[in-house]
């Protein structure tokens, strides 16, 4: 079994996005769903975009892979532009009913990596694999419609792991999980990057989760979505929730996302240097 560790290299990002401004067609004419949204991820990061519904955080994430082009700006993974999906940008969205119901579970990890032209030998070894730092090693032969909705997500982050893509996107995976579902698939997210150590987008409008899951946070205004701060949260996690400065934080996101602007779209009391990554 050839299963590649995922490396951590801290020199030049690995994505870029630089004054990304992304609009749509709608029945009132062009939407503008991002205006001019700059940002790094390093290797290993783990990379919360945060923000209220609509703001254009999952907009964002689908350029990333390559589905939208954006209107202006640019995309670049490892310095080439964005131009179109790849194996290199795998998405996990929230809806597990993406899993096809007439293969098993041991199928369904195997069925991108046959696509992609792996040996049937070497696709189930590294389905297997996966399957199994999932917790589903039991369930390899199940199928979706007998599974839970967090067994389904441990699913799909398996296929998607099993990929070994440069940059894991996940769109708001857990937003439509039960409370305690939802805090376990956190913990074994983190369990996960304890020991691959691979770089993640994740998208989700929850700051509780943000802090949990990320090791920074991007924070998105109201539509159209523009930076409002970028914060430091790696010294969160779920050992820290509830406390007086896990607490503290989700507040000072909060006013951060919906303090008052000034005229240019920026946040009115505390100005262009929260452009820059700032400790909570």
């Amino acid at each position: 079994m050839n299963v590649l560790p995922f490396l951590v290299v801290q020199n030049d990002a690995l994505l870029r996005a630089h004054g990304v401004t992304i609009e749509y067609p709608s029945g009132r004419g062009t939407v503008r769903a991002t205006h001019e949204v700059s940002f790094d991820v390093w290797r290993g990061d783990r990379f919360v975009l945060l923000g209220p519904s609509g703001c254009g955080k999952s907009t964002l994430l689908k350029a990333v892979g390559g589905f939208i082009a954006p209107r202006a700006g640019s995309l670049m993974l490892n310095d080439r532009p964005i131009l179109k999906p790849g194996p290199d940008r795998i998405v996990v969205f929230q809806e597990f009913d993406q899993l096809p119901p007439w293969k098993t579970v041991k199928q369904n990890v195997m069925f991108p990596l046959l696509a992609g032209g792996a040996a049937r030998k070497e696709a189930e070894a590294r389905a297997l694999h996966w399957i199994a730092k999932v917790g589903l090693g039991r369930f390899v032969d199940a199928y979706p419609h007998t599974l839970s909705g967090g067994m389904k997500a441990r699913v799909a982050i398996a296929r998607a792991l099993a990929m070994q893509p440069q940059i894991l996107l996940m769109d708001e995976p857990f937003a439509a999980l039960d409370a305690l579902t939802r805090r376990r698939m956190q913990e074994e997210l983190q369990a996960l990057w304890e020991e691959a150590r691979f770089t993640m987008l994740f998208v989700t409008h929850s700051i509780e989760e943000a802090l949990v899951v990320g090791n920074r946070i991007l924070l998105l205004s109201p539509h159209p979505g523009r930076v409002r701060a970028e914060i430091n949260s790696h010294q969160f996690g779920l050992h820290s929730a509830g406390s007086p400065e896990f607490q503290a934080a989700a507040n000072r996101i909060h006013g951060l996302l919906f303090g008052p602007e000034d005229t240019a779209g920026r946040p009115g009391r505390h100005g262009d240097r929260n452009r820059q990554a700032v400790p909570t």
